[in-house]
């Protein structure tokens, strides 16, 4: 299979095999199974690659920047396939370089936009391990909004203690410059390991480890066009509970 597709020109043998790994590529109308599967010159061979715009959730590992190029650094456009990169694929928002977690990729501007525009008020959610304790106190003080020691403006957030001391899960409406380790920084705490688990509907996938992606289910996509067309709440019940490993 491997061999057969290669052979075209349009993908180098690992491509391919990502291809058969992601499921794009079937024999007969069943999925391949892995790359050196013989294949008759007489099977219907299709690659499934998409056209239009395309949405990818990534595991973002520690170590690269959200970003599509940089002369310097590893970014995470990198982890994907040539014709992937190809696509004009960009980060929804940015995770900090020593963040993981869950990043949306996409082609689709407009509704990165809307996504991303204050008016859509949405969630994300975030694991957190500090260098001390965290408590109700400091949940009380997120709950209210912090100004930070350069002036900016945090607008209220929520922040859950868990069992194990200092750490806690964060939900923030806002996308501001490294805003959960500034916040935390005014109470008196250094961030330790961040990683953001849900982003508005979409949950991390855990069967992602970081480094992996998957394109999203045409569910997940009804979601995201569910929430930026759905009346939004205020930040203020508890967050969604989450495997955080």
């Amino acid at each position: 299979m491997d061999k057969l597709l290669s052979g075209t020109g349009r993908w180098t043998r690992k491509q391919v095999k990502e291809l058969i790994r992601t499921g794009r590529v079937t024999v007969d109308g069943v999925p391949a199974a892995r790359p050196e599967q013989p294949c008759s010159p007489a099977a219907r061979v299709q690659v499934d690659v998409p056209l239009g715009p395309v949405y990818i959730m990534l595991h973002k590992p520690a170590g690269l920047l959200s970003a599509t190029e940089d002369a310097r650094q590893e970014t995470v456009l990198e982890l994907l396939p040539e014709y992937l990169r190809r696509a004009g694929l960009f980060p929804v928002g940015r995770l900090d370089k020593d963040t993981e977690g869950l990043l949306l990729l996409t082609n689709d501007g407009a509704l990165a936009h809307r996504l991303l525009s204050p008016r859509a008020h949405v969630d994300k959610v975030y694991f957190v391990r500090a260098d001390g304790p965290l408590s109700r106190e400091d949940a009380l003080a997120f709950a209210a909004g912090l100004t930070l020691e350069d002036g900016t403006v945090c607008k209220s957030a929520v922040l859950e203690p868990l069992e194990t001391s200092g750490e806690a899960l964060i939900t923030i409406r806002e996308g501001k410059y490294h805003q959960i380790k500034r916040m935390l920084a005014q109470r008196g705490r250094r961030v330790e390991y961040l990683k953001r688990l849900s982003m508005g509907p979409l949950d991390l996938d855990p069967a992602l480890v970081p480094g992996q992606w998957r394109f999203l289910t045409p569910q997940e996509q009804k979601l995201l066009e569910y929430l930026l067309t759905a009346t939004q709440t205020a930040v203020g019940g508890p967050s969604k509970k989450f495997s955080v490993l």
